[in-house]
């Protein structure tokens, strides 16, 4: 099964990337934080995101409320959330199947088989957390692009309003974290994390002159381009790109469990402080 992509023709890119519930608060911040100071990158002419990003991507592609509101949701009580955790023994076993894999087809198909097998809460239940994540159940109008695994080949797929799949099954599925969350089930197939490819996606922004990416897993390893590598391969096409990964205190607020619902609040805080190092970057380079 092949999912193949073509290179959107737009000016602007805003591509959101992997990071659990952590990523969703600090993206959410860095947003806000940065349309405060007057540069709201929600008018993006096409919205990549992943995992993470994906959340953050459809609701700030929704335009059905503020940046100013999707931050404080960050901040209230996560209501609803069931909390997950990647312990050691699991991230080991993400880490064996990403040094052992040559591509990240390669290590997709691994972390698929892995997935399959998990002991994980059902389909039924994560897929209630994420719609109530979501302002809107509709696509957006503009040009959004969410990323899944398929579980069983480890190619990537790309989601959007002319895939004819629900938002929330492409967001439950670009968020369906292998050994901790259930594949998802999107015409017969099963589907895992969109971060699996790559923790940003970045390359799905190609052909778009000027790229903002929000990236908060920065690293990459064995077959997988990091955020940093993506953003290199832009610039060397022609794109003006900035990349945004986490500060020291961002990374001190994430703590070590990303997936956990108690550091969402503080994640955004973070990122709200953080935006302001950016602001002047992203300014010169959005206008």
């Amino acid at each position: 099964m092949a999912f193949g992509h073509t290179a959107i023709m737009t000016d602007t890119a805003l591509v959101l990337g992997s990071g659990g519930l952590t990523g969703v608060g600090w993206e959410t911040g860095i947003l806000y934080g940065l349309a405060e100071a007057g540069v709201d990158l929600t008018d993006a002419g096409l919205v990549v995101g992943s995992s993470a990003g994906a959340v953050v991507g459809a609701n700030a592609s929704a335009r059905r409320t503020s940046l100013a509101e999707l931050y404080g949701r960050q901040l209230a009580k996560p209501e609803g959330e069931i909390a997950g955790h990647l312990g050691a023994g699991k991230l080991f076993r993400y880490a064996r199947a990403v040094i052992g894999s040559r591509t990240p087809e390669d290590y997709g198909a691994k972390m698929g088989r892995l997935a399959l097998a998990a002991d994980t809460p059902s389909e039924a239940d994560r897929r209630a957390v994420i719609a109530a994540r979501l302002l809107t159940h509709e696509w957006p109008e503009r040009a959004l692009k969410l990323t899944a695994v398929a579980a069983d080949t480890g190619e990537l797929r790309v989601f959007d309003k002319d895939s004819g799949v629900s938002l929330v099954d492409a967001v439950a599925a670009s968020c369906a974290v292998p050994l901790v969350w259930p594949p998802v089930t999107i015409d017969g197939c099963k589907w895992i994390d969109g971060g699996l490819h790559s923790t940003a996606n970045a390359h799905l922004a190609a052909g778009c002159r000027r790229i903002v990416i929000i990236a908060p897993s920065p690293a990459g390893g064995g077959p997988l381009d990091s955020p940093a590598s993506q953003a290199a391969k832009l610039t060397a096409a022609g794109a003006k790109v900035e990349l945004i990964t986490p500060d020291a205190a961002a990374k001190k607020a994430f703590g070590r469990n990303s997936l956990d619902p108690a550091r969402r609040a503080p994640a955004a805080r973070a990122g709200l402080a953080q935006a302001t190092a950016h602001v002047d970057a992203v300014k010169a380079l959005w206008a």
